[in-house]
C-alpha cells in the first residue's frame, strides 16, 4: 500500500484569504505497483471527513479510507483547515488535493477522468462546493488551474450540511464559514452563497447521497433540497433516505461507533450501494 501523507500547498494570499494555521493534507490509502498483476487504473476518492468546519472527525477519516481502498478505490483523506477560515479556504484545499492526485495518477493507478470526493455533513458542505464552484474564478484563479484540472467526476454526500436557511441548516457550519463578523452585507452575501442548493447547475457532476429522516443536527431537508435541484438540472444522482439514525453515523458499524446508537446495520449498506455507484460511473 502507498501510504503516504502530502502537505497541500495554496497560495491564500492570492486569494485574499489569512493563512494562519492552515495546513491542509492529504493521506493515501492506495494499491502499490506490482509486476505480477500488472498495470491497473483506478477510481479514486478523496475523502473530507465532517466536525462543522470546527474539526476533522477521526471517525470519518482512516476507517472510512481503509473501506473503500479494501474495495479497489484508490483513497485518500483531506484534512482542511477549519475554525473561521472563511469560503474558499478549505474548498481551495480540496481543489488542490484533486489537482493533486490528477496530477499524480500514474505513482497512484488512479484513472484521471475517475477522481470522487466524498464528504461526511460539513465535509459535505465542502465536497459539494468543489461540485458547484470547480468551473469559477474563486478557485481556478487562485490556484492558476484551469476548470478541468480540478473538477470531480463524481461527488458522494452523506448526512451533508447543503443549506443556509436558518430553519433547516447547521449553524455551526455556516457561522464558521462566514468568519468573525457575522451580520454586515458581506456576510449574509456570503451566506445566501453557501446554499449550495441554489449553486446546482448543468456542470454539476452525478451526486449519491444518503441520509437519514430523523437526522435532528443535519435536517435531511438538506438533501431533499439538493435532490430537488439536481433533478431540476437533470443531473444524474442516487439517494438513499434511511428511516432513523443519528448524525454522524459514519460507516455505521462497531468500527467508526461511540456507542451503540451508532450501530445501525440497515444503513451501514450505503457503503456498498456507495462503492457500486463508483464503478457503474
Amino acid at each position: 500500500m502507498i501510504l503516504e501523507t502530502i502537505n497541500i500547498k495554496v497560495d491564500y494570499k492570492k486569494a485574499g484569504l489569512n493563512a494562519d494555521g492552515c495546513n491542509p493534507t492529504l493521506t493515501s490509502y492506495c494499491t502499490s505497483k506490482s509486476d505480477e498483476i500488472g498495470e491497473k487504473k483506478f477510481p479514486a476518492l478523496i475523502i473530507c471527513p465532517g466536525g462543522g468546519y470546527d474539526y476533522v472527525s477521526d471517525r470519518e477519516n482512516e476507517p472510512v479510507a481503509l473501506r473503500f481502498a479494501g474495495n479497489g478505490i484508490a483513497s485518500f483523506v483531506l484534512k482542511y483547515s477549519c475554525v473561521n477560515k472563511k469560503f474558499p479556504t478549505a474548498a481551495l484545499e480540496l481543489a488542490s488535493a484533486v489537482k493533486y492526485v490528477r496530477d499524480n495518477c500514474e505513482k497512484y493507478q488512479v484513472d484521471k477522468d475517475k477522481i470522487f470526493v466524498l464528504g461526511f455533513s460539513a465535509g459535505g458542505h465542502l465536497a459539494a462546493s468543489l461540485s458547484n464552484f470547480y468551473d469559477k474564478d474563486v478557485l481556478t484563479k487562485p490556484l492558476d488551474a484551469e476548470p478541468d484540472d480540478i473538477k470531480p467526476n463524481g461527488c458522494l454526500l452523506c448526512y451533508p450540511v447543503l443549506t443556509s436557511d436558518k430553519e433547516f441548516t447547521h449553524e455551526t457550519s455556516i457561522l464558521n464559514l462566514l468568519g468573525d463578523d457575522k451580520s454586515n452585507e458581506e456576510a449574509l452575501k456570503m451566506r445566501e452563497l453557501m446554499s449550495l442548493e441554489n449553486r446546482v447547475s448543468k456542470a454539476t457532476p452525478p451526486t449519491f447521497l444518503w441520509h437519514t429522516a430523523d437526522d435532528s443536527a443535519v435536517p435531511v431537508e438538506n438533501s431533499l433540497f439538493y435532490m430537488k435541484s439536481l433533478s431540476k438540472y437533470k443531473i444524474p444522482f442516487e439517494a438513499h433516505i434511511y428511516e432513523w439514525g443519528n448524525h454522524g453515523l459514519s460507516l455505521c458499524n462497531y468500527q467508526t461507533s461511540t456507542g451503540d446508537y451508532q450501530i445501525v446495520p440497515v444503513n451501514e449498506k450505503w457503503v456498498q450501494l456507495a462503492i457500486d455507484w463508483i464503478n457503474r460511473l
